[in-house]
């Protein structure tokens, strides 16, 4: 398997949680922790419109569980296409910091690319 000519759609996680704007964080936070992932993506009606991680609710104080996942997501999203390259994903996230990328299609939410993905993908190449 050649790293180089891998895409996201090769490696992206297809069956993924996702959280809505309107539930409680709470619900958003016991989500993550029976699944053991460190964030999930917002969607209302299939669109993505935001992520939520463990790191914003921590940021967010003690109150934090009544909220609404709206009001403490991360609205403005980078994403990329299920066509682009790993080489594309991991410049991403080491420009932003960022551990999971959403794979939208015209808006869609298809999938998520993790730092396990790339992990994984360049020990198989390895």
């Amino acid at each position: 398997m050649d790293l180089y000519k891998l895409r996201v759609e090769d490696i992206m996680i297809r069956d993924f949680v996702t959280a809505d704007s309107s539930d409680k964080v709470a619900n958003a936070n016991l989500k993550m922790v029976r699944k053991g992932i460190g964030g999930l993506p917002v969607v209302d009606e299939s669109r993505l419109v935001g992520i939520i991680t463990h790191r914003d609710i921590v940021l967010s104080g003690e109150n934090v569980m009544g909220l609404h996942v709206g009001d403490i997501m991360t609205k403005d999203v980078r994403t990329v296409e299920s066509s682009a390259t790993i080489k594309d994903v991991v410049k991403l996230m080491s420009e932003t910091g960022y551990q999971r990328i959403p794979v939208t299609e015209k808006g869609r939410l298809v999938g998520m690319v993790t730092q396990s993905c790339i992990i994984n993908a360049l020990s198989r190449c390895l």
